[in-house]
This record gives structure tokens, sequence and C-alpha cells, in this order.
């Protein structure tokens, strides 16, 4: 049985996940801002064995203390799943509040980065684990309105390059997957709740879902330990790249 340790774990890619590797056997520590929406999934998980954490991945001090406080069963894990992480907005950069680039600089560069930190030292001793990093397609490939969410996203695919470096001889594996387009709460927390305008960005096309991501971490969490998907990149059908842009006076 495996210990998985999950970030972002109430809803979407991580709550996802979870009902995944619990399917397998797994034991899981599922860590979100939500308690209660984390109350909730164990619930649903039934006799898997479960550990809530209450985490902002923000707050590095809260990370370590979560991290060493796990009890003896949950200690030793052996999968993170790196999915906290958020966009906010489409602004130009010029016109975008700062408190949003703010906030997701702390959640998709230095929330993963801490809680990494906190595991990897852990995996290297026991020579075996695995670190999933949730990155995107917006890391690799730029959009309108992306400026900061997709330079953080690049930094987790970079990051994660580097630490497959690092970890070359431990017997520790690094992944990111980046997805495209899927449809959970990303849109509605990136318009802040505007559901309509959250709604209009799926609107006509079959998006991935969550559990299509969750699929995607799981396979690869499973592969023989002498197997390392580097980097997985998922779009649905229906979306591929667009032409660069072109301004024309009139």
């Amino acid at each position: 049985m495996r210990t998985i340790f999950i970030t972002g774990a109430s809803a979407g890619f991580g709550a996802a996940c979870a009902r995944r590797f619990a399917a397998a056997g797994d034991r899981l520590v599922l860590a979100a801002r939500r308690l209660e929406k984390l109350e909730r999934l164990r619930e649903e998980l039934g006799d898997v064995p479960v550990h809530l954490v209450m985490l902002d991945v923000r707050d590095n001090a809260a990370v370590r203390a979560a991290i060493e406080g796990l009890p003896a069963e949950f200690a030793g894990v052996d999968i993170l799943v790196n999915n906290a992480g958020l966009a906010l907005g489409l602004e130009p950069a010029w016109q975008v509040d700062l408190e949003d680039w703010e906030r997701m600089i702390d959640t998709n560069i230095k929330g993963l980065v801490y809680c990494t930190h906190a595991l990897l030292g852990g995996m290297v001793a026991r020579r075996r684990g695995h670190v999933i990093n949730i990155g995107s397609i917006a890391g690799s490939w730029p959009y309108a309105g992306g400026n900061v969410y997709g330079a953080t996203k690049a930094f987790v695919l970079q990051f994660t390059r580097n630490l497959r470096t690092d970890l070359h001889g431990t017997g520790v594996r690094a992944t990111c997957i980046a997805p495209g387009m899927a449809e959970t709460e990303f849109s509605q927390v990136r318009f802040k709740g505007d559901e309509a305008r959250a709604a209009a960005v799926y609107r006509g096309a079959r998006a991935l879902s969550a559990e299509d991501i969750a699929e995607c971490v799981f396979w690869c969490a499973s592969l023989p330990e002498h197997v390392n998907i580097n980097q997985l990149e998922v779009m649905p059908t229906d979306q591929s790249w667009g032409a660069t842009m072109v301004h024309r006076e009139e």
C-alpha cells in the first residue's frame, strides 16, 4: 500500500486523484484550505485510510508542521501530487491587480516548492518516491492574459526537470503533467465566481475532466520504478494551438 500526499485535494484534479488512488487501495494524506470539503470527500471514500490536513500551502511553517506531524502510518510518503494552484484574471499585464499576481506566485510556485522540499528528504533517504507536479500547457504556450499564470507554470515545468537531475541515482522520480482546457472550478476561481463567464470558456467544446487528469497522474505513478515520465502534456481533442497574433492597422 502506497502513501499519497495530495495538495489542493478538496476539489477538481485533487479530489479526482484522491478517488483514483483510493480505488487502488492506497492510503491518502489530503491537504487543502477547505476542511469541510475534505471531510465530505473522506466520507465518500469509505474505508480507505485517510488523514486530513487543513493547509494553505503558501504558509511554509504550516507546511512543515503538517508534514512533521503526520501520524506514523502516513509519515512515509511515497507520492506527492503537487496539485494546489490557481489562475486569477485575464487582464493585460498593465491592468492586473498586483495582489492576484502575488497570490499566483505564492501558491503555484512557493507553495509547490515548500511541499516538495518538506517531503523530498524522506523520499531520498528511503530511496523511493515520486513527485508529480501539476503544470499547464500555459507553461509552454503563451496566450493573451496568461502573463504571470503562464510564467508560474513554466517554473513548474523547469523545476521538475531540474529535480530530475538533482535526483539522479536516488531512485526518486519526478514528473510534470501539463493539462490543457479542463472543466473544473478553475475558471470560476479565475473569474472570481462569475459563473456565466466561466461557463463560456467551455461552451461548445468537450473539455478534459478532472477524472481524465487523475487517470494520467495515476498512470505515471503506477509505472514500474525504472520508468519516469518526465513531462506529459494533455489537451482535449477539441483544443489545439492557434496561429500567432498579427496586429494590423485599419
